[in-house]
């Protein structure tokens, strides 16, 4: 077949993905030019592209999604390939058929084998045909009382998922039939914001599987092969945190079995380029297809540590119309990798994600560790894309050793200004569970309850460091600010946290030290030592260590023992407003947009009703009454974009109103 040639690449991503396939293309001597909304200016992407283009404001649908901008950016760069890396519309058939028609080559698989797996119902009538097993399940076109009727006939457990999409968008578990009308209207309302089609299929719900996938890549010649397994069991909503390779769970006979139905499922649609078959593996070792995801995954680099291959280079040569490199038994698998995703995101409330401004970021680095993100320090995580921060990778000559440095890179890692999932995933890596390798899609659920899903609240070390952080700072500490005529001065420092203020007392010692009393009768002996920028030497009660700290927008973010805080210094501030007695406010936990209000002002509202629902981070989160009440106030009107914190609802006591 005819070779194809471009020179410069448009990158039809953002942060890391654009990062990451940069990187290799701009090895090989490419051009590389970055797109970016009016919220992503400053990204890394945009900086470290030869070019770049304003696409549209923030929203996705007016920049990332936007077709037509992205194809005059092309032009209008002379871009003559588009790389649509992962997510956003890589698996678009309409976009890969458009990049086409404009004369430029499309880095990705043809627009007709994205199309027939980019539905889910299309795709498992596709692969049912092929042999490939799946999971008893109903993918018709009837999405009325025929579901219902389905459901029934398949019985519960059942998993509601969208038809044109993934990532838990859309899904929904139903553990009882009675609850499946509301999760049908719950998920058709997700998927339709999410993808545009508001399209469902069911499955029968395959109980605590292990999420395992396939990597295939095919050339124009003819040749379809697999790169192994991944493991990606350990997952919140849906969605995947830890992913590893090879799976423990994976023998040598199960993964010629399990590759050979996705290269079955990948030349069932004559497939080219990079793709990933997904399946779902039962206790006894039965595997069902769950989807088929026509692009890199962004799991790749742990493929990548034990294969030794740069997938990204495979996709350049395959778009060049080069064969691939290495035929089946070539394939080699080199120890272990495995991959955890950091996210701007809080744990202990549901894994919600947040976003803000990161103070401080310090990739961890070190012998066999890998990290993939496209962060630059002082840059916002936008409450309009994917919160996810940076992918930590550790290889090893075996899943212990990849395990141990994956745990010492994640105690390393340091993100300050905005709630993570760092101890979170520390956490998990240290449970005997994951270091067993016996981890199935339950891990979460089974080991982490919310109460130790929550971030451990600041001890009084840490309260009594950001005391004395804060006294030294300030003009407390003037020439003779310690001493009286009769002795050290006992001066009163109040510090406050996300939940509460912290009285506390500091005195300074003759030498040189500080005594700090805080109010509950904890008190502690503090010398602060040496600083190199962020990173402060303390000595407390006589035990040397150090610490984190960082001052920005009258804060102090405090980092110390992997207790992550922030801390203001309210010493002069007044005592804050308190709401009257029996009265809440509900508030946006996030920068967002507001989809939809269910109440108006003056009605009665039960504690436990939803009140509004908030589209932030691809994702929609629901708003509940915390207490029953009359409607007092409503903070903004649906469609308007409303900040992190903000009140949404304040509902007045009855007896009250």
């Amino acid at each position: 077949m005819t070779r194809t040639s471009f020179s410069k690449i448009l990158i039809a991503n953002r942060g890391e993905i654009a990062c990451r396939i940069m990187r290799t293309a701009r090895a090989q001597g490419y051009r590389c030019v970055a797109v970016f909304s009016e919220a992503d200016r400053g990204a890394l992407h945009v900086l470290q592209a030869d070019e770049a283009v304003c696409i549209g404001p923030p929203p996705v649908r007016e920049s990332y999604l936007n077709v037509d901008g992205l194809l005059a950016a092309a032009a209008r760069t002379g871009a003559d390939a588009v790389h649509p890396g992962y997510g956003f519309l890589s698996e678009n058939a309409a976009f890969a058929q458009a990049v086409r028609d404009a004369g430029l080559v499309f880095i990705g698989p043809d627009p007709h084998s994205i199309e027939q797996m980019g539905n889910k119902a299309a795709a498992k009538r596709l692969m049912l045909a092929a042999g490939v097993p799946c999971v008893p399940g109903y993918q018709g076109e009837d999405q009325s009382e025929t579901m219902l009727a389905q459901a029934r006939e398949i019985g519960a457990p059942v998993m509601v998922k969208a038809a044109a999409g993934g990532g838990g968008r859309g899904m929904r578990l139903v553990d009882d039939l009675a609850a499946l009308p509301a999760a049908l209207q719950a998920a058709r309302s997700e998927a339709a914001n999410a993808f545009g089609s508001d399209e469902l299929i069911l499955e029968r719900a395959v109980v605590e599987p292990r999420h395992v996938e396939i990597q295939v890549f095919a050339d124009r010649h003819g040749h379809v092969i697999h790169l192994g397994e991944r493991d990606c069991s350990v997952q919140r909503r849906h969605q995947k945190v830890f992913e590893e390779a090879p799976s423990p769970a994976v023998d040598a006979a199960l993964r010629e079995r399990m590759g050979t139905a996705a290269v079955a499922a990948a030349r069932a649609v004559q497939y080219v380029g990079a793709g990933t078959v997904e399946f779902l593996l039962d206790r006894d070792g039965r595997f069902y297809f769950l989807e088929m995801n026509t692009r890199l995954q962004v799991e790749h680099p742990v493929t990548e540590c034990v294969t030794g291959l740069d997938l990204v280079a495979w996709q350049l040569a395959v778009a060049r119309g080069e064969p691939l490199p290495l035929r089946q038994e070539e394939v080699r698998l080199t120890g272990h990798a495995i991959e955890a995703r950091v996210y701007a995101e809080d744990p202990g409330h549901d894994f919600l994600p947040q976003s803000g401004d990161i103070v401080w970021w310090r990739p961890p680095s070190g012998d066999g560790i890998r990290v993939d993100h496209g962060l630059r320090e002082a840059e916002p995580i936008s409450p309009y894309y994917d919160p996810m921060i940076a992918k930590v990778v550790a290889w090893g000559a075996d899943r212990e050793e990849a395990r141990r440095r994956l745990l010492a890179a994640l105690r390393g890692t340091g993100v300050l200004g905005i709630p993570t999932n760092l101890r979170f995933l520390a956490d998990a890596c240290a449970h005997p569970a994951f270091a067993s390798g016996s981890t199935t899609t339950a891990f979460i659920a089974q080991h982490f309850s919310p109460v130790e899903l929550r971030a451990p609240q600041s001890d009084s070390r840490v309260r009594a460091l950001a005391a004395a952080l804060w006294f030294d700072a300030t003009a407390y500490r003037g020439p003779q600010a310690g001493w009286r005529s009769n002795g050290p001065a006992r001066w009163p420092v109040t510090v406050a946290d996300a939940t509460q203020r912290h009285p506390a007392h500091v005195t300074m010692q003759g030498d040189g030290g500080l005594l700090v009393e805080l109010d509950g009768g904890a008190r502690h002996e503090l010398r602060l030592l040496d600083a190199d920028g962020p990173r402060r030497s303390v000595a407390i009660d006589g035990v040397q260590t150090s610490a984190i700290a960082v001052f920005a927008a009258d804060s102090l973010h405090l980092a110390l023992d992997g207790i992550v805080a922030a801390f203001e210094d309210v010493t002069q501030a007044p005592p804050q407003p308190q709401l009257a007695a029996g009265s809440s406010e509900v508030i946006a936990p996030m920068a967002g947009r507001l989809l939809k209000v269910f109440v108006e002002v003056g009605q009665p509202v039960a504690r436990g009703q939803a009140l509004a629902v908030l589209e932030a981070m691809k994702m929609e989160h629901q708003l509940i009454a915390r207490s029953e009440g009359v409607v007092e106030h409503i903070g903004a009107r649906v469609g308007e974009q409303v900040g992190g914190r903000s009140v949404i609802v304040r509902i007045a006591a009855a007896e009250t109103a």
